[in-house]
């Protein structure tokens, strides 16, 4: 019912989205044409190519095969299992939409669970209730505390895949929405920026903020739900039980059942192996990358989308079975890795007209001096230190993201950021980057996100025990982010300095 709600709700954000500039924006603001031009931007087309070769890996699997090899690495103690699954799903997060990670990730943790479950839910039960004894109240006691940890493990271990699902997608510009509103805006407000936000600066500033909070949230799973017994959750020195055993089992039979990989499997996997080498390499910054060499001095005519769509484009040409003269099988077509007709149905189109909608709203409020507006109504926090004011913004959007969905909420918010930077003379990254990362921060309710939706509805879980344990998540982002824009921040984005290309007086 959750998820229900929450499919509703993503309908009415994509479609207010959608059509509100299409009534507004032509009156006396931004011409027809202008407002067709911002659902086709780069950022746009960069989003669409990310999510064709991620349609891919789900439709071959890829990504189901990588989660259990790592899961039968890590084994299944259960530090180390919640490990496996939080690593495992924010790493296919960092590249495939963080609800396909989740939906995928959970029937595993399901399957994985009963096993550990069952050889104390079976246990036979003996001794007759008729005389009662002190045997059997202690008996009853530790079947009831039996009961109740393996309720808490299972309420941690579901909780722990849709919490890596939302932290792994912040660490890669293709990972999440806001990521992306924030490269979008940047290039529309701020076109001199050089290019500032790309894929491989995105990745170095935030994938170690994501694994320092990923090991953080572990932790503090661990302590509210299976606390700190090292002897029983790491399994120092112990041998496997039978739960164990059968679990492992599950995990390896789901992989066996995989079979070898195929040639289309290998296929998939090289060009997501290129795209992510070429994303790195096109102009990592300390040095001159690929596109500077093969095109020109400013590698202006090569950016991260076209990286994305030309790979995107190879997906529909390669084929999805070896040539002919490698087999034996007889002549006849071949089909592509992958067809529109797969792609069509499984590409997340309201998402790509969401960030359309978005970036032709902050056109219009650009244009109309609304942002501006809002942006000098804050003129008051210059007073107050940069790293307060990141602070207090950043608590004020992961509040506000858990009504509204994380694009919107950086959509609404970045362009007034933006603004509000220039009008009190602080880099505009330091405080837009942090709020961009907060707005994946949907951790205290079910409806927050779809991975919450979709790990609320497998029904171990209360909407008080994911509001208890997600403002403590909210509270370990938000000073992560702090100590990251604070120290490496610092120096990848020189951020103590006001930059030139931030001194835009005019459109």
């Amino acid at each position: 019912r959750m998820a229900f709600f929450k499919y509703l709700r993503s309908v009415k954000n994509g479609l207010i989205l959608f059509t509100t500039p299409f009534l507004l924006l032509p009156l006396p603001l931004v011409i027809g044409t202008s407002v067709c031009m911002q659902y086709l931007k780069d950022t746009n087309l960069l989003f669409v190519g990310g999510l064709m070769v991620a349609v891919a890996v789900e439709h071959w699997n890829l990504h189901k095969r990588i989660a259990l090899r790592v899961l039968l690495f890590v084994g299944v103690r259960p530090a180390l299992l919640m490990l496996g699954f939080m690593g495992v799903t924010a790493f296919l997060s960092m590249w495939i939409s963080n609800t396909a990670t989740t939906a995928m990730m959970v029937p595993i943790v399901q399957a994985v669970l009963e096993q550990l479950n069952n050889s104390e839910a079976e246990m036979p039960q003996i001794l007759s209730p008729v005389v009662v004894t002190f045997l059997d109240a202690t008996v009853e006691a530790a079947r009831h505390k039996e009961a109740a940890e393996r309720r808490r493990m299972c309420k941690g271990m579901t909780l722990c895949v849709c919490y890596a699902a939302s932290i792994g997608g912040t660490a890669t510009l293709t990972g999440t929405g806001p990521n992306l509103v924030l490269k979008g805006q940047m290039n529309q407000l701020f076109p001199e920026n050089g290019d500032v936000i790309n894929f491989a600066s995105w990745f170095g500033f935030a994938f170690p903020n994501m694994i320092l909070m990923l090991t953080l949230a572990w932790l503090w799973l661990q302590f509210v739900f299976m606390g700190f017994n090292f002897k029983k959750t790491w399994g120092c020195g112990a041998v496997k039980t039978e739960k164990e055993i059968a679990a492992y089992n599950v995990i390896r039979e789901q992989h066996r059942m995989l079979g070898s990989m195929s040639f289309g499997e290998i296929n998939v996997l090289g060009l997501f192996i290129l795209l992510v080498v070429m994303w790195f390499t096109r102009d990592p910054g300390f040095v001159d990358g690929w596109a500077t060499h093969v095109f020109n001095s400013k590698a202006e005519y090569v950016t991260d989308a076209t990286v994305a769509i030309f790979i995107a484009v190879l997906l529909f040409v390669l084929p999805s079975k070896p040539p002919h003269f490698l087999s034996h099988q007889t002549v006849g077509p071949t089909p592509p890795l992958l067809t529109w007709k797969v792609a069509q149905k499984k590409l997340p189109w309201g998402i790509v007209l969401l960030l359309g909608g978005g970036f032709a709203l902050a056109k219009g409020s650009e244009v109309s001096g609304l942002s501006k507006w809002m942006g000098d109504q804050m003129t008051p926090l210059q007073n107050i230190p940069p790293w307060a004011i990141a602070i207090v913004l950043c608590l004020l959007i992961a509040t506000f993201t858990e009504c509204t969905s994380n694009v919107a909420t950086a959509t609404l918010f970045l362009p007034v950021l933006a603004s509000m930077s220039q009008s009190i003379g602080i880099n505009p990254l330091y405080v837009m980057v942090p709020c961009t990362l907060s707005a994946s921060f949907a951790f205290m309710l079910p409806v927050a996100t779809p991975p919450n939706a979709i790990v609320f509805s497998y029904g171990y879980l209360k909407v008080a025990d994911m509001a208890r344990t997600g403002i403590v998540m909210n509270i370990i982002g938000i000073l992560c982010i702090t100590l990251a824009i604070n120290s490496w921040g610092k120096a990848m984005f020189n951020l103590d300095s006001f930059p030139v290309w931030a001194n835009v007086t005019g459109v």
